[in-house]
Parts: C-alpha cells; structure tokens; sequence
C-alpha cells in the first residue's frame, strides 16, 4: 500500500509498515521524488507504451507475488483517500475462502498470488499444475467482472510473473469467467489481455509517475 504518496506499508513486509519512504529517498539523494503503488504505475505504463495505449477506461494488474491495480476512468487515474484506489487484490472471489494478509477472508491475493499458490500446493507457483493455473485465471477473471461492473470499464490488461508465466491456459481460463460474470450491457464483451512491456513493464511506470509529476504528458492517462 502507498500513504498518500510519502509512505509504503506493504503487508507481506511487516518491517516496511509505515515507512515514509519519500522522505527517506529525498534524503539520500536530494533529488525530487515521487513514491507510487507499483500497480498504479503499471496502469500508466500500459496507457502510455503499453497494451492501453490509446485508451480512457481500463484496469491495469498485477499478479505476482501478490495482487495489485490500478483503474483508468475518464483518462484519469484513479487515487482514492489515501492513494489506494483500484487495489482488485483485496476484491473478494471466494467468499469462505483462505485468510488474506489484510485479515480478510477470500481475497483475490489470498486466492491467486504466488504466494498463496505457494502455500496452497507446496511449490513455486511456476510449477503449479494446469488445475492451478486454470483456477487462478478463474479468479482474476472474477475479480475483473467486478471492477468493470462497478465502474464501467470493458478492457484489463495483466502483468506479473505469475500471470505471464501461466500464459495462454490463465488468460483463457480469465476471459470465459469474464464473460460468464460480466453480463451487464455496458460490461458485456469486456476482454483480459497479457500486458506486452514483459519485464519492463514496473521500470517504464516509474518513468511514467516522474515525468508526470513534472509535468510532462503520459499519454492520455492524467
């Protein structure tokens, strides 16, 4: 989680709870510095080089390690209170499913992660089995019915080492949920597609936080 763009506190690093991580760059470096949730930066990656380019509304995720997003409405990313919006990892898709880190239960990132996969069947989850992958692509597809249910969206884009790394069999298993879920007329034929900036993806949103904070357009994401 980013705290209004001064502090990081991730929940898988107890050790970071809080850290006023701008302020502690700025120190070391005495440069200008800008701190954002690594999703949202992906979204606008992906609306500036990347597979949304060109687009107004979208969700951006990532799956990996844990679950994140970032939303596009209108051209604009979203932020919400405390620089959180868009975070799909914490959308509930199995409602009497496993304990999430943020103390809830049948959370998309307790459910699909790497490290849920992990704990789940005892290896890495790039050795997870077609059941496991087939799943986990269930699930974020799930997750994505929502999010364009409740805010009008029709295109997802995914990165992330798990989502990539599962390939073709995630993305088909993600797209028959999407469209089994997504049955509202303004929802109906929203698609789930791989992210193409790969590993590059998280580099090219840092890029893209900096320069729009200095001013300097990111594609059409404001």
């Amino acid at each position: 989680m980013t705290l209004g763009g001064e502090e990081v506190s991730p929940l898988n690093i107890p050790g970071w709870r809080g850290f006023p991580l701008r302020a502690r760059l700025a120190e070391l470096t005495d440069l200008d510095t800008y701190v954002e949730n690594d999703a949202k930066a992906l979204a606008l990656a992906e609306g500036w080089r990347g597979t949304a380019a060109g687009r107004r509304q979208y969700v951006a995720m990532v799956v990996s390690t844990g679950v994140g997003g970032g939303v596009v409405v209108d051209g604009r990313l979203l932020h919400g209170r405390t620089g959180n919006a868009g975070h799909i990892g914490h959308v509930i898709v199995e409602p009497t499913g496993r304990e999430c880190a943020c103390g809830g239960h049948g959370c998309l990132e307790a459910e699909a992660s790497g490290t849920a996969i992990a704990a789940m069947t005892g290896r890495p989850a790039a050795e997870a089995p077609p059941e496991v992958v087939a799943r986990t692509g269930t699930l974020v597809g799930r997750g994505v019915a929502s999010v364009c249910a409740l805010v009008d969206l029709d295109f997802a884009v995914v990165a992330g080492s798990v989502a990539l790394g599962f390939g073709a069999p995630f993305f088909a298993a993600a797209q028959r949920e999407l469209s089994a879920r997504a049955r509202l007329d303004y929802a109906a034929g929203a698609r789930i597609v791989p992210s193409t900036l790969g590993a590059d993806g998280p580099l090219i949103g840092a890029g893209a936080v900096a320069w729009r904070a200095l001013g300097a357009p990111v594609g059409g994401v404001g």
